[in-house]
């Protein structure tokens, strides 16, 4: 039975808290009934009007004074259904068998307030989890009257904070079941706040270890004095991400190789909270790509050697060939009783031999890029028809050669380079041809340079010259390897595999390209792009032609040359030439003599590779201190020159001509 004797005489303040309701204050009337209190109807409709708690009062033995809606609607009952009902209805047979109704009524009694959260029973049998304030209600005397009591519905709130619990024990159950990486967390200034196995299987400390340490203990002395720790977190922060692989240092001093990432983290706020760190021991990993990479270094090695060795019997066949000619001609030219016929026979078959020789050179050197060119003005097609007669007799008598170069353009390339590359083409034809055919080179202009071999077009006017036959053809498989260096089909010793190379480095060095169309049994077509000379340079080379035309003028010449053999001939060819000759051993001595008497010198003609002070260095020298003074440089190959090829000095490249010296002399003495 609810007690609903109340004092009288002195109104009653009733106060009570909740997490959501700040304070309510009712005014009771003494003579009313306790579960009649609201005299104020503004409180009463408030209170009615809150539907998402359960506010309602109790008498002092917990018997139910009144109700909300709100009450109403979390537990299923009327009010006159309720009211004059014991509250402990609402508890769970378990909680209460453990009296845990008294308990909440006695607590709020003797400490002022009651609040937990656990589960209640609905009118439908239901549970739910709430949470509950219960309040004493005392009168102004301080004597216990009832109890104000809230509650609220927080079951899916529970749910999601156990969600979101679950997640997180499944989350840290993850990062602890992690070996292979090491997994933690860095406050904003880098200590360590967590620390998975992971972490100390590869880092050696224990989370007793080193949680609230500077994570740049893990990192090796050399970065750790260049800042890198500090830019790693600067980098993360400012960037949103921070990714390395480096060396990092373990507990007992050691090193591994490790890949590194760190993220920020950042509050909803957008304060920085700390930094996410996973790192990754991949030694093991780095070792075996060295490994990989010694292997690859190793074989690239055999690959080479085995290159040499193809090349060295190549070139040993081609110029054994050359010295024969050579020596046989020279033994010939000492007979005596040789008509003047027969003897200018054998000395252009000397020099013709000579030009042979230097063109395989310019082979070796141009398939890997490092043959200088000396770039000039020339008409393909004039180029084309003068070079008849060579072609002819490079292909033999069963091989018919026809031209049409009538469509030919000017173009600013090396005239002996673009020479020895129609020449190589025509000799790959006839070899392709052993019972005989028809090969045809013409020459057309064409307005841009379609896509070759798997590289982009290009746009602008080139030159195409075009070398087919009637041959064999060539194998699909072949064809991707034809321009590689050393590549080739003849038998052992019978080439040295530079030829299609000497064309394919020629074409890239001049601006252009080289492309194949072939089927076997039906021939092949090659095809050389070179760029349309530009009229700049087509003006530029006017005067050089003029220049030719002009007898030599005498100059005081300044010889450096370290080999005596052909210091002495540079020296006799010079003063055949009507020029005035100091010959210098060394740089060394070619300063000295300078310094001497400067003056006294027009032109400085110097090789290049030299015991110390090369020539390219001799000649910057001079161009610091005697600006005024010519100077030529003379080189068959140096890396020097291959390595500054924009050196700005005129070249004569060896083995030069006669007329390749009056040229220059004639550039200088102008």
């Amino acid at each position: 039975m609810a007690n609903t004797d109340l004092p009288v005489g002195m109104p009653v303040r009733v106060r009570y808290l909740t997490r959501s309701v700040a304070m309510v204050e009712v005014s009771v009337d003494q003579n009313r009934q306790l579960k009649h209190l609201g005299g104020d109807r503004r409180f009463e409709l408030l209170v009615n009007a809150i539907k998402d708690y359960a506010i309602y009062l109790l008498d002092r033995d917990g018997y139910i004074a009144s109700w909300n809606a709100g009450a109403g609607r979390f537990k299923g009952y009327r009010a006159d259904e309720i009211i004059g009902q014991h509250f402990s209805r609402f508890y769970t047979d378990e909680d209460r068998a453990r009296g845990l109704p008294q308990r909440a009524l006695e607590i709020a009694r003797t400490t002022g307030t009651f609040e937990a959260e656990g589960w209640r029973v609905r009118k439908d049998g239901t549970q739910f989890w709430t949470s509950v304030v219960i309040d004493p209600v005392v009168d102004e005397n301080g004597t216990l009257i009832g109890f104000a009591k809230v509650t609220r519905d927080i079951t899916d709130k529970r749910a999601a904070e156990r969600a979101l619990l679950e997640s997180e024990q499944r989350f840290r159950l993850l990062v602890h079941s992690v070996r292979d990486y090491a997994i933690y967390m860095l406050d904003p200034l880098g200590h360590v706040s967590n620390w998975n196995p992971g972490a100390e299987a590869i880092k050696g400390y224990t989370a007793d270890e080193i949680v609230g340490q500077h994570f740049s203990r893990f990192y090796v002395e050399e970065d750790r004095q260049a800042g890198e720790p500090e830019r790693a977190l600067r980098v993360a922060r400012e960037m949103g991400k921070y990714e390395v692989e480096a060396w990092r240092q373990r507990k007992d001093g050691s090193r591994f190789r490790a890949g590194v990432l760190i993220d920020p983290i950042f509050a909803e706020s957008g304060e920085l909270v700390g930094f996410a760190k996973v790192t990754r021991d991949l030694t093991e990993r780095w070792q075996a790509q060295q490994e990989t990479e010694r292997a690859r270094e190793a074989m690239a090695q055999a690959q080479k050697m085995e290159a040499v060795g193809r090349l060295t019997g190549g070139v040993a066949h081609d110029f054994n060939n050359l010295l024969t000619v050579i020596r046989s001609s020279a033994d010939l030219l000492k007979m005596p009783g040789l008509t003047p016929g027969k003897r200018e026979m054998y000395l252009n078959a000397i020099s013709d031999t000579a030009d042979r020789a230097a063109a395989l050179t310019s082979q070796l050197l141009a398939f890997a890029r490092r043959q200088p060119l000396k770039p000039e003005v020339f008409d393909v097609g004039q180029r084309i028809v003068a070079m008849l007669p060579m072609l002819e007799t490079s292909v033999g008598s069963t091989v018919r050669v026809t031209i049409d170069a009538e469509q030919a353009g000017v173009v600013n390339a090396d005239l002996n380079q673009f020479e020895t590359a129609v020449l190589n083409l025509v000799i790959n034809a006839r070899d392709a041809m052993p019972a005989g055919g028809v090969l045809s080179v013409t020459s057309r202009l064409v307005g841009a340079l379609p896509a070759v071999r798997g590289h982009g077009a290009a746009t602008g006017r080139f030159v195409a010259v075009r070398v087919a036959d009637t041959g064999s053809g060539i194998a699909p498989e072949t064809l991707k390897q034809i321009f590689e260096p050393f590549f080739t089909t003849k038998a052992l010793n019978k080439g040295t595999g530079l030829g299609l190379s000497q064309v394919h480095g020629f074409a890239k060095q001049s601006g252009g390209e080289i492309d194949v169309e072939s089927q076997p049994g039906r021939g092949a077509a090659f095809t050389l792009y070179l760029p349309v000379a530009r009229e700049d340079q087509i003006a530029a080379a006017a005067p050089a032609r003029q220049m030719r035309e002009q007898d030599l003028t005498t100059l005081r010449v300044l010889l450096v040359e370290d080999n005596e053999a052909v210091g002495q001939f540079a020296r006799g060819l010079l003063e055949e030439l009507g020029q005035i000759v100091t010959w210098a051993p060394n740089g060394e001595s070619a300063l000295d003599l300078l310094e001497a008497a400067a003056d006294k010198f027009d032109l400085v003609f110097t090789d290049v590779i030299m015991p110390g002070i090369n020539g390219l260095e001799l000649a910057q020298t001079i161009a610091a201190r005697w600006p005024d003074l010519e100077v030529v440089l003379t080189s068959g190959y140096s890396h020097v020159l291959a390595e500054e090829s924009d050196h700005g000095f005129t070249l004569l490249r060896k083995p030069y001509s006669v007329e390749g010296l009056m040229n220059v002399l004639r550039l200088t003495g102008r």
